[in-house]
């Protein structure tokens, strides 16, 4: 027997088994009105709903649409309302411009746009067929009670979901995840995470990054709580694990550096001590905040290392049985590697140390890039872009990032793009974006900018120059003026001869 995955498996079985219980805790401090109380037997009506309003608007199967939201129960019942009855959802990014939303709008052919109230009013020029509001009284429009909606006839190899991502290029890309990368995903991320009915989840991952890593539907499909969080901040965090017994929760390293920051000033004891389990991705911590996860917090640390373009579980790295007589700086050093393969998927190096994958979480394609699909997925592997080494143990560290992409508090930021920004500055003769050790962020961005004869422009002008025309994090936060750039006999830049300086002293030239 042969039954296509599909994304509302997670649902429906948790309408059957925990319909009565609550599912999801909304963000209370929001500017649309909280869903309060969502059991899953609601969160079951809320989808239907919703698909039932998409069959209404003549959105068919296979049509996109986009949602540009904080995390909210609106967002994560879109998973289910829109992917789950055969349309396929694109989570955009809220921190990007209006032009960058414009542009992903446009390439996914999005004819539907669910916009955050706080967002509204900066979103009101990106052009498309329709657009909803979040909350009151949008979900007049969103939700259609009472009418069942349209049957979709499942096929596993669909695109569910198109999720942009920063590369090599200067526009994102999309990726477009099947139903069954977004299946094998989640059940594989939910085994190695050991979640269970038990577990109370808290969303301070963002759910449009990579569909919040697979947690909205591994977790749900366990019965799992969501205690959805807004904004993210330390001692919120804190006492979010308090009120709510949380157990579990995703993370960039930014984020656990900031829990590490609120709990030298927490009164009493911290809370979730010896219950939560906290999986950390986008740059490997340094090892010495890893040791205080589990020596000052009292929690236990997980890390994995994957890709949007990988749905994005490709290893993990989680303690074991043979590690418990080490200390706890011991068990810091082994977790500080991006991890073995997880189960499914197989992990090789290039002969030049580029990390390769094969794995049914891989994705089927960047949306309308044949070109760029097909140079990923040569030779029957998905090509990462990151240089690595496999120890020993079969475990993977990663060594250096052979894209032009620099992750900074777990957002990738493409350096062509944000290059491209700062040379359409008038004063701008040369420009080399890179990415340089930060201990908030694990990296942060720097300009190296060489300026046109008798044109003068400072730090502070070039900064505002790119925030005036990027999301904000994409800005790079320092300028470093020089007279020329490291170039080869061809012209082209020598980036890692530009970050070499920066990267003194360090094994790896990621952080």
């Amino acid at each position: 027997m042969d039954v296509p995955f599909e994304v509302r498996h997670f649902l429906d079985r948790a309408a059957v088994v925990y319909g009565e219980r609550v599912g999801i805790v909304d963000e209370p401090d929001q500017p649309a009105e909280p869903l309060a109380g969502l059991t899953y037997a609601r969160v079951a009506e809320l989808a239907r709903a919703q698909a039932a309003a998409l069959d209404g608007m003549g959105i068919g199967f296979g049509e996109r649409v986009a949602i540009v939201s904080h995390n909210s129960a609106r967002l994560l019942t879109s998973f289910f309302g829109v992917s789950g009855y055969g349309r396929v959802l694109v989570p955009i990014n809220f921190r990007l411009s209006v032009d960058e939303v414009a542009f992903i709008v446009e390439n996914s052919g999005a004819r539907l746009l669910l916009v955050d109230p706080a967002l509204a009013e900066q979103l009101k020029g990106v052009e498309v067929e329709r657009t909803i509001v979040l909350g009151e009284p949008g979900d007049g429009e969103m939700y259609r009670f009472g009418v069942e909606p349209q049957r979709w006839e499942p096929d596993e190899g669909t695109v569910a979901t198109i999720n942009y991502t920063s590369g090599t290029t200067a526009r994102p890309k999309g990726v477009e995840l099947t139903h069954r990368n977004i299946w094998v995903n989640a059940t594989t991320f939910s085994m190695h995470a050991g979640v269970t009915d038990r577990d109370v989840y808290l969303h301070t991952l963002p759910m449009f990054h990579a569909n919040g890593w697979g947690m909205p539907y591994g977790m749900t499909g366990l019965g799992a709580r969501h205690i959805v969080l807004r904004q993210v901040d330390g001692a919120e965090i804190l006492r979010r694990v308090a009120e709510h017994g949380v157990t579990i929760m995703c993370a960039a390293p930014a984020v656990v550096s900031a829990v590490l920051t609120a709990a030298a000033d927490w009164d009493g004891e911290i809370p979730g001590r010896g219950r939560v389990r906290i999986v950390v991705a986008g740059a490997p911590p340094p090892t010495r905040t890893i040791a205080q996860i589990e020596t000052v917090l009292g929690w236990e640390f997980l890390q994995i290392y994957g890709l949007t373009e990988t749905s994005p579980l490709l290893t993990v790295n989680r303690t074991r049985s043979e590690w418990d007589g080490f200390s706890a700086e011991e068990r810091a050093v082994k977790l500080g590697r991006a991890g073995a393969p997880a189960l499914g998927a197989t992990i090789a190096l290039s002969p030049d140390g580029e990390v390769l994958a094969r794995s049914n979480v891989v994705m089927r394609g960047y949306h309308d890039r044949p070109e760029e699909t097909a140079e990923q997925l040569r030779d029957g592997w998905f090509h990462t872009g990151d240089g690595g080494v496999l120890d020993d143990e079969g475990y993977l560290t990663i060594s250096d990032r052979r894209k032009d992409v620099i992750i900074t508090g777990g957002e990738n930021v493409s350096s062509i793009e944000v290059e491209d920004t700062i040379f359409s500055h008038p004063a701008v003769a040369e420009v080399a974006v890179i990415g340089v050790p930060d201990e908030k962020w694990g990296e942060t961005i720097k300009a190296l900018v060489v300026l046109a004869p008798g044109a003068q422009a400072d730090e502070a002008e070039l900064i505002e120059h790119c925030k005036s025309r990027l999301a904000r994090y994409k800005a790079p936060t320092s300028v470093e003026f020089r007279d020329t750039l490291a170039r080869t006999a061809t012209g082209k830049l020598q980036k890692f001869k530009l970050r070499e300086e920066y990267w003194v002293g360090r094994s790896r030239q990621v952080n």
